[in-house]
């Protein structure tokens, strides 16, 4: 037997690994798993590329655990290791030291070297253990095997195992339960069980108890979609997802090359009741190799498709040192864009193969994809072309692409108009010239139309138009008399009385059966998202908006006759402000003084009676 001593530094790196790298300390099973199923897999590589003599017919893992003496056994029939590696490896953190381990944390790439060696999540076991022993013989080599033995203080002693078979068998004596210390009785039996079913179910090879097989090893992923019935695919959403309804839609994707992975993502048929709540549980699950990593992995789909439920399982990724954490890299961002263009083409399909499941999708869906207009404008086009829309042409919504088909001759812009509701839409005034020239609209009523709206200037070489936005230039009524009398004076008397309201007053050509209404410059922000910004807290300077008068309206002709008799009558400005107040309420605005302007009304009704 051979005595070692750690570096001086080693008990302080081992404090780190215990106390400062793993939150959960049920990963320590996971982690003696992992490498067993490394070491399956080694020898079965080895066997088939460079002719190792083995036996691989009953390739496993064994967990034996003894309430009495306290112990807990891992056991593989793998690869195994030598004396040299059993030092090599386990040794990795014991020569590395503490200073240059936190120097190698912190480089900007991680330390792809410390990731996935045996040596890392083996000194996990110290989270539960006092004494830790492990037994290992190479495959292929002659003679006798190696066993490792250390406390985590300060030595480890190496000895020989004449009789060890092939393999690596770990044996830890486990400390006392502590369940102010999340220290688990680790030699229950359902405490094993509740381990490997949730970071080891899929590994493919069987982990057993006694006569017991305790993971599933259906990975559903890894098995052609012809191989899988429908109702297994249910089974395992249900489970994952844990909505009761099967999937709106199923996807699968397989990457192979110089980085491989797999996923299995699902679409739901309802929106769950936490779509729009900033503290929902979003994300993909995660898993390397078929081990379990992460429940909730935002990093892989983005927060605009929070509601696709699913796993993505890479050969091999970079975390952090406890393998708890994914760092910012090429082979994240790379899966998250393949993700993302799998499900929008898979939307996509949906629109033009089966009307009535897209027509679900976006029911349930819409609103949160249309935030990722603001969120990637890299993918503008490819969720326009998934988009749907209310249109005053018909109930059913429409896609962009489908109104651009309708579009009159000569339109050359696709026209919108934004508010709260469909009603308050379609009857607004800004509408009236549209509608009666047969113009489509489309009708965009959720929060998020409010803002991307004005960060997407175009669809198909369409310009987007709000038609409460600036001047419209529709095509002239022929028919429409043009308004007779000057109307100059009192535009201005009114935009000078009006001044602290709106910023201009004009004759308007969109108005037809309305007396006035309002409009915003093109460049300035709707009242709708203006508010928004002040319920945010976002205090900003008041938006002045223009009023538009229709010169044809009895009312509008009849105030400017009034002007033109008595330019001093008292009454006018108190008509200037009930007619600034109708259009502001006929949007659906809020009137500043409401009491006032009841008043004003009251007053005014009591001279016609």
């Amino acid at each position: 037997m051979e005595t070692l001593e750690f570096q001086a530094e080693a008990r302080q790196l081992l404090q780190l690994m215990v106390h400062s790298i793993y939150s959960n300390k049920d990963i320590f099973l996971r982690e003696l798993i992992s490498n067993a199923s490394d070491a399956l897999d080694k020898l079965r590589l080895a066997k088939l590329q460079d002719g190792l003599e083995a036996d691989t017919s009953d390739l496993h893992i064994e967990i034996e655990v003894d309430a009495e003496a306290r112990t807990l056994v891992v056991r593989d029939n793998g690869i195994g290791m030598t004396r040299e590696e059993v030092v090599a490896l386990i040794g990795t953190i014991a020569k590395s030291g503490t200073a240059e381990l936190l120097s190698k944390l912190k480089e900007a790439k991680e330390s792809p070297e410390l990731i996935g060696q045996f040596g890392v999540g083996f000194y996990s076991t110290f989270m539960v253990a006092d004494r830790v022993e492990l037994v290992t013989r190479k495959a292929g080599t002659e003679g006798h095997g190696t066993r490792w033995e250390s406390a985590g203080e300060g030595t480890f002693t190496i000895d020989d195992a004449p009789d060890a078979p092939i393999g690596t068998t770990v044996t830890l004596h486990l400390r006392p339960k502590d369940e102010d210390d999340a220290l688990y009785d680790y030699t229950d039996e359902w405490k094993i069980k509740e381990i490997v079913k949730r970071y080891s179910d899929f590994i493919s090879f069987p982990i057993r108890k006694g006569d017991e097989v305790l993971n599933s090893q259906k990975a559903l992923w890894a098995r052609p979609r012809s191989e899988v019935t429908d109702e297994e695919y249910h089974e395992f959403y249900k489970h994952i997802s844990h909505d009761w309804t099967d999937p709106l839609e199923i996807i699968n994707m397989k990457a192979e090359g110089t980085f491989e992975y797999e996923a299995l993502l699902f679409i739901p048929s309802r929106a769950p009741h936490d779509l729009f709540q900033r503290d929902a549980r979003r994300g993909l699950q995660l898993y390397v190799k078929r081990v379990f990593i992460m429940d909730d992995s935002r990093e892989l789909i983005p927060d605009y498709l929070r509601f696709v439920k699913g796993v993505v399982d890479a050969a091999d990724l970079s975390l952090n040192i406890s393998r708890e954490i994914l760092q910012q890299d090429r082979h994240i961002q790379m899966i998250r864009r393949r993700l993302v263009k799998k499900v929008l083409s898979t939307i996509k399909d949906l629109l033009s193969s089966n009307p009535e499941k897209y027509a679900t999708f976006w029911r349930e869906f819409g609103r949160a994809v249309k935030e990722g207009l603001l969120a990637e404008p890299d993918n503008h086009k490819p969720i326009l072309e998934i988009a749907s829309f209310a249109t005053t042409e018909g109930t059913e919504p429409t896609t962009l692409a489908a109104y651009v088909e309708r579009m009159k001759e000569g339109q050359e812009e696709i026209y919108f108009l934004t508010g709260e509701s469909r009603s308050q839409v379609e009857n607004s005034p800004h509408m009236e010239a549209f509608r009666e020239q047969g113009y489509e609209v489309l009708i965009l009523t959720d929060p998020v139309d409010e803002i991307w709206v004005d960060v997407v200037p175009e669809f198909d070489g369409k310009k987007l138009r709000s038609i409460a936005r600036g001047s419209v230039d529709l095509p002239k009524d022929e028919d429409k008399p043009e308004p007779e009398g000057d109307f100059g004076p009192l535009l201005g008397f009114l935009t000078e009385k009006l001044t602290e309201q709106v910023k201009e007053v004009r004759l308007s050509h969109r108005l037809t059966t309305s007396a006035a209404c309002l409009v915003s410059d093109a460049d300035d922000i709707t009242p709708a998202l203006e508010k928004m910004y002040r319920a945010m807290g976002q205090e900003g300077p008041r938006v002045k908006r223009i009023l538009e008068l229709n010169p044809g309206h009895p009312l509008v002709t009849g105030l400017r006759a009034a002007y033109e008799r008595s330019a001093d009558d008292a009454a006018l400005p108190d008509t200037a402000e009930l007619l600034y107040g109708t259009a502001l309420l006929a949007e659906g605005g809020d009137l500043e003084d409401p009491a006032r302007f009841a008043k004003l009304l009251a007053d005014r009704l009591a001279q016609t009676v």
